[in-house]
């Protein structure tokens, strides 16, 4: 198996050192990102930790993580008494034609070109994992560890929900090895090494960091005029908002429609689609201006410091 060993399994237990040695390249979880592959976290925020404009999420108190890294090796056992494959722990590998390229490989498979990657999940995801189906992201990530350790397989077991147990081999892609590297390879030079900032996706997870990465205060009016489809996509959002809008008119008619033809009744029947409108209790109302009224020295013990947040809208010029 290619890659140059950089890191032990000793080293990366130091979570400080296994980070400084992580930020001076990209890593299979990461690759996988930079595709927009990965529902935890999106290009942008990637591109803030990789600059230094922002640390790294803290995540050694996060319940899945700790419960993922202490399960690992119960994983790994399973899978190795189900198929008789012998697995051992590598470290950290680097690529040895982009130096920048990195492996935190979970086991390598002994007596073949293979490793194997150690998951944990929740029960609500296991429709992920069915048949020879795996997460898009787990799936990138397999793919560029066989790119940086010339792998011809690789292994992925999963723990899903504490009690179902599943591995599947997955086979090396050249073209999506290549894809991957390439896109790699764009995203450190030009916007890591670069400095250009990656393009805005969809996500909440790029509008939480957008969000936390420019404050606001600076009142002069910005002109977009130079910038790319700055025009369009504001022309954009207002059409989508009336597309929505409309489409939510709708929606409540034929929910309105469905429900005089029930009537009285909570559970109706209309060919293959079954429709409830339930009868829910609901609770009481607390009237916090009578309360501030009646209480003013309580309520002002009780309230909270104020922040403050960014609001966005688009409305045309006149």
């Amino acid at each position: 198996m290619k890659g140059k060993l950089i890191m032990t399994v000793a080293e990366m237990a130091n979570r400080d050192n296994w980070l400084e040695a992580r930020s001076k390249g990209i890593g299979g979880s990461e690759a996988a990102v930079i595709v927009g592959m990965s529902r935890f976290k999106s290009p942008f925020e990637l591109w803030l930790e990789k600059t230094g404009a922002a640390e790294q999420e803290n995540l050694s108190d996060n319940e899945c993580v700790y419960w993922g890294t202490v399960l690992e090796q119960a994983v790994a056992d399973r899978f190795s008494e189900l198929t008789g494959k012998k697995v051992t722990k590598r470290g950290m590998l680097q690529d040895e034609e982009v130096p920048y390229f990195f492996a935190n490989v979970d086991r390598v498979v002994v007596g073949e070109n293979a490793g194997l990657e150690c998951k944990t999940t929740n029960a609500f995801n296991r429709d992920e994992w069915e048949g020879d189906n795996i997460p898009d992201a787990y799936y990138c990530q397999c793919q560029w560890y066989m790119g940086v350790t010339g792998a011809d397989k690789w292994y992925i077991a999963c723990l899903i929900g504490g009690n179902k147990f599943v591995w599947k081999e997955v086979a090396r892609n050249e073209q999506d090895i290549a894809a991957l590297r390439e896109a790699a390879k764009e995203f450190w030079q030009t916007n890591v090494q670069g400095g250009e900032m990656p393009p805005a996706d969809g996500s909440k997870n790029c509008a939480a960091a957008l969000t936390e990465r420019f404050k606001g205060g600076v009142k002069e009016v910005l002109n977009l005029d130079g910038v790319d489809d700055a025009n369009e996509l504001a022309a954009k959002i207002l059409d989508i908002k009336a597309t929505v809008k409309e489409l939510e008119k709708q929606q409540v008619e034929a929910e309105n429609r469905l429900k005089a033809a029930m009537g009285d009744h909570e559970a109706a029947q209309a060919g293959r689609y079954i429709l409830n409108w339930t009868t829910v209790k609901t609770a009481g109302r607390f009237d916090k201006k009578r309360f501030e009224e009646d209480y003013p020295g309580v309520y002002a013990q009780y309230l909270g410091a104020g922040g403050t947040t960014r609001r966005f809208t688009v409305k045309e010029a006149k």
